[in-house]
């Protein structure tokens, strides 16, 4: 049996002018039965539209902030470094990926990004927008949970856990603020932030906000979050 293909949105270090990739996002697909590829940072469209036909599935991956125009915002002295290559590509890459119904998984900037592309607002900086005594921006070792997150009882997140209450791990300064009407609340942090998302209407357009990429060895919520996407992207 052929495994899933992923293609994962490449890491960006605009200093040293390079592309990478943690180790954690390649190993947990791994894991799961499918074959990780980081892709080319690209806006050129005949390309992405191959990778689109060609890929069964995707990942958007943590990284930079996304420009707050593409949310309406001017941008806040806190918000963080954004890279353009990377939102004009996701947002090309997006639009392909929904009309063929290609599952995708959003993780951390992920999350964020499927909201706003879907039309929904960040908020630009935790700290001085929504603060709280929950821990968002933890210190490693990142694969320990720091604060709950409740499992809404109808999503597919639940149907996939089985569980109300989940810990998570977190390394985050934004969050969604207003949720996209296209786009429905998986899970809610103690704190009242929206932690995980779907996208109804879609085969799988799932987005989370901690890290499974740093805790599927010790932690079988996330592997199974890994599988049940790599699952959607092995459907024909």
């Amino acid at each position: 049996m052929k495994k899933p293909i992923i293609g994962i949105v490449p890491l960006v270090d605009i200093e040293r002018e390079s592309y990478w990739m943690l180790p954690g996002y390649m190993k947990g697909i791994e894991q799961a039965g499918g074959i990780p590829v980081m892709l080319p940072l690209t806006a050129d469209e005949e390309n992405l539209q191959q990778l689109s036909d060609e890929m069964d599935g995707f990942l958007y991956a943590g990284g930079q902030d996304i420009s707050p125009g593409m949310y309406a915002q001017k941008r806040s002295q806190m918000c963080g470094q954004c890279c353009r290559e990377r939102d004009e590509m996701e947002t090309i890459l997006f639009r392909m990926v929904y009309e063929q119904d290609k599952p995708l998984l959003g993780i951390c900037r992920g999350i964020q990004y499927i909201n706003v592309v879907m039309g929904g607002t960040l908020y630009q900086d935790l700290p001085s927008e929504h603060p709280s005594d929950t821990e968002h921006h933890q210190m490693p070792p990142y694969d320990v949970p720091v604060h709950s997150v409740k499992i809404i009882g109808d999503s597919p997140l639940y149907k996939l856990l089985n569980k109300e209450i989940l810990m998570v791990n977190s390394y985050h300064h934004q969050a969604i603020c207003k949720l996209a009407p296209k786009v429905s609340a998986m899970a809610v942090s103690e704190d009242g932030l929206i932690e995980a998302v779907c996208v109804p209407k879609k085969r799988f357009i799932w987005g989370i906000q901690w890290h499974p990429e740093f805790s599927w060895l010790v932690d079988e919520n996330s592997g199974k979050i890994f599988s049940e996407f790599i699952m959607k992207a092995g459907e024909k």
